[in-house]
Formats: C-alpha cells, structure tokens, sequence
C-alpha cells in the first residue's frame, strides 16, 4: 500500500503554498489543505462504497468493512450517494411528465403520485409542488403502500386536507400582511416550501399545467431515493417518498405528519413490515 503524506510532508506544503512566514496566512491555507483533504477522503469512500453497492453488497457489509455501525454508514452515504444518483441519472428537478432516466427508478404508482401533486398544486392555485401537495398526492394510489401505512396508521386524506387548508390559509394571510405579490404560493407559514427563484411559475399556456418543485420536495425526493438505497431497493416507491417526506422535519408534509399523530419510526416500521409481502418491481 502507498503510504499517505507524512505529517510533515504536509507542513511544508502548507509553507510553500501560503508564500509567507505569517502564522495566520499559513493557518488560512492549512484549513483550506484540511478542507481539500477531507473532501478527497469522503470522495475516494463514497466511490468504494457506490462500487459495493453496484456490486449487490449489503449496507451490513459495508459497515463492517469500515468498522462502525450501519446507522454510521447510512447517514453519511446514503444522503450523498442519492444527490450523486439523482445528479447523473436525470434532471434533479423533478418534474412531473419529465420522463428521463431518473424516472427509470420510479414505480408506475409513485409514477402516479407526481403527477396527482401536480394536480394538487393546481387545484390549491400554487405555482409549485410543495411537500403537502406530495403527501396528499399518496392517496391518489390506495393500492400503493404509503397510502396503506398512513390508513394504518389513521392518517386519513381528509385529516391531511384540512391540515393543509389550514395552514395554506394561514401562511396567504402572513403573506398578504408583509406585502407578498401572491400568497397563493405559501405552502408553510414563512413560504419557505414555495420560493424558489430559479423556477419559472407554470406558464398559463402549458397544455400540461406542468408545475416545478419547489426546493423541500425535491429535496423530499431525494430523500426518497435515499431511503430506497438503505432500504437495498434499486426501485423507488409510494413508501420511499413517504419516509421521504418525514426526512424533511421542516416542511410543511412533515410539521402535518407530527401533529396528526404518527412518528417517523412507526411509519417506518409499518413500511418493512408491509414490504415484507411484496415481490420486488
């Protein structure tokens, strides 16, 4: 095995970079060293740990291969691997009818659920798909298994509606009181669900009344496809976008989520049970 550079070896590096016999110029370019290094270290283990995964090893096996548990090796791969995934399969955006490669990893049912958020948004009047559009959009397919999880776990389409009227109402009201051109794009009191300046509102003649996400609910279906690594799943379900959505704590899905009743860890362990009598798509 090459040996890594010698402690010392690094700080003459850092001598020679920072040009200067200051102190702290030379701290300044030693963190930014650090930083590099880092950065490299995180790079070369999420590209061995993607190599497992692609070869069909477990995240078991991955986490005894680097010596800490699996929750370790979840939090800081899973995440990062998704974003990478999400990055080089398609567009990030997710939008609905956009059927890239991303989408190769969607079943027809969650398929299904973007485009009813889609609808959603336009039946609420909102520019964007935000998370509580998503959530309600689960219904759409009573067959698919967050619909069934969250029945289970009484968690009714009518309860979520009401909750999400609610606080839509609340936060056009908030938006009208500071001013806001348009508070028909609020999805959570500050609107944070619903503002994204580098998406363009849905055009008014787009046959399709396509809307984008907005940035919680792409970064919901990141989340997803996150859990459907964890999960060992090359496919990206119903359920998948559920327990995605409960990744979010500040969106307004997930604020909806807490105050009905039911917590991440029950959601998710009603999801590995009912998986547990469906064949892989």
């Amino acid at each position: 095995m090459t040996p890594p550079p010698t402690l010392q070896e690094l700080i003459d590096t850092v001598r020679q970079d920072a040009g200067t016999e200051d102190p702290i110029g030379q701290l300044e370019v030693a963190a930014a060293t650090a930083s590099d290094l880092e950065q490299t270290t995180d790079a070369l283990l999420g590209h061995f740990v993607d190599r497992c995964r692609r070869a069909g090893r477990s995240w078991s096996e991955i986490s005894a291969a680097l010596g800490v548990t699996k929750q370790a090796v979840h939090k800081r791969f899973a995440g990062p691997l998704a974003e990478r995934v999400a990055a080089t399969t398609g567009r990030p955006t997710f939008e609905p009818f956009t059927m890239r490669a991303t989408f190769e990893r969607f079943t027809m049912r969650a398929r299904n659920v973007l485009v009813a958020a889609n609808g959603a948004a336009e039946d609420s009047g909102h520019r964007m798909i935000g998370t509580g559009h998503l959530l309600l959009a689960l219904y759409s397919e009573p067959e698919g298994i967050a619909a069934k999880v969250l029945l289970a776990m009484e968690v009714s389409r009518e309860q979520v509606a009401v909750a999400l009227q609610t606080a839509w109402a609340r936060a056009a009201a908030a938006d009208e009181l500071v001013g806001r051109v348009d508070g028909s794009d609020a999805e959570a009191d500050a609107s944070h669900d619903q503002q994204d300046a580098s998406a363009p509102p849905a055009q008014p003649d787009d046959p399709a009344g396509r809307r984008p996400m907005s940035p919680r609910a792409r970064a919901a279906l990141v989340n997803a496809l996150a859990v459907a690594l964890e999960f060992g799943h090359n496919y990206i379900g119903t359920e998948h976008i559920l327990l995605g959505l409960y990744r979010e704590p500040e969106s307004l899905a997930a604020r909806v989520l807490n105050e009905i009743g039911p917590e991440p860890a029950e959601a998710q362990t009603r999801v590995a049970e009912l998986l547990r009598g469906y064949p892989k798509p």
